[in-house]
């Protein structure tokens, strides 16, 4: 059975276009801005949105992602919270997917049956959980894909072709490749070598690609999307949130910035195949 994501990349597969992924950290820089972000995400053009589950200790983020972290827990954030914010973008919004990214102590904590349960009835497609390793799976990915939600895995420049089968084994939804190796928010060194890894990822699976890590602007949008079924953009968005805050909190221009970058970024992905 076709899952949102799925229908989401054939749409944009038939548009000829790649998709077009933003994440967010849910509940940055309050909780109810964080929700105004949320809801105008795919107006302006957000194909899946990356909801970010806040932690104390993200070790594979950059200091943009980082920040935007401290700031959703610091408004009181919580797993339950980052699902109720999916339960009430989804009391307008039934088609655009939603998937959870983050770290596996708050799932654990929470209970992965009671997460995954509630997960499910919020309106949650898929999982993204850096710090679970294919060897992990019977930890979060197996009940995950029972469950009906997605579980989508990162591959990296230092995934190789013998490690990559075990990488993709039990992947669903897309295959998110992070272009370089380190954290979020540096800058792509070669176009090429991206286009490179894709083609030699898509010899393994028939899933959608999505590339993320150090796409900044509509140009490397429309530049990495030649290659990618998908573009992933985070840091430069979460870094739009705390540059437009006035004394520390959100200002008239937070949601709108962000809705302005995105929208950029949409123009960017439909001129990756024209």
């Amino acid at each position: 059975m076709a899952t949102r994501i799925d229908r989401r990349f054939a749409e944009c597969k038939a548009q000829n276009r790649p998709a077009l992924v933003t994440f967010i950290m849910a509940g940055d820089p309050d909780l109810a801005t964080g929700q105004a972000i949320l809801n105008a995400l795919p107006q302006a053009g957000a194909d899946v949105i990356e909801l970010g589950m806040p932690f104390s200790d993200p070790m594979a983020d950059g200091v943009a992602i980082q920040l935007g972290g401290q700031r959703a827990l610091a408004s009181g954030q919580s797993l339950r919270g980052v699902l109720g914010m999916v339960e009430e973008f989804r009391r307008k919004d039934e088609t655009t997917p939603i998937v959870l990214m983050g770290y596996y102590n708050p799932i654990y904590i929470f209970g992965v049956e009671a997460f995954l349960a509630a997960a499910k009835e919020a309106g949650v497609d898929g999982l993204i959980v850096v710090d679970l390793p294919p060897e992990e799976d019977d930890e979060l990915c197996i009940p995950a894909l029972k469950a009906g939600i997605n579980f989508i895995r990162l591959t990296t420049p230092t995934t190789d072709d013998k490690r990559l089968p075990a990488v993709l084994a039990n992947t669903s939804g897309f295959v998110y490749y992070v272009s370089m190796t380190g954290v979020t928010g540096a800058a792509i060194k070669s176009r090429g070598a991206v286009g490179d890894a894709v083609d030699r990822i898509k010899g393994h699976t028939d899933l959608p690609v999505a590339v993320g890590f150090g796409i900044k602007t509509a140009d490397d949008a429309a530049e990495i999307g030649k290659h990618a079924d998908g573009i992933v953009v985070g840091s430069v968005l979460v870094d739009a949130v705390a540059k437009s805050l006035v004394d520390g909190k959100a200002s008239e221009t937070t949601v709108s910035v962000v809705r302005d970058i995105v929208a950029d970024l949409a123009e960017g992905v439909k001129r990756a195949r024209a």
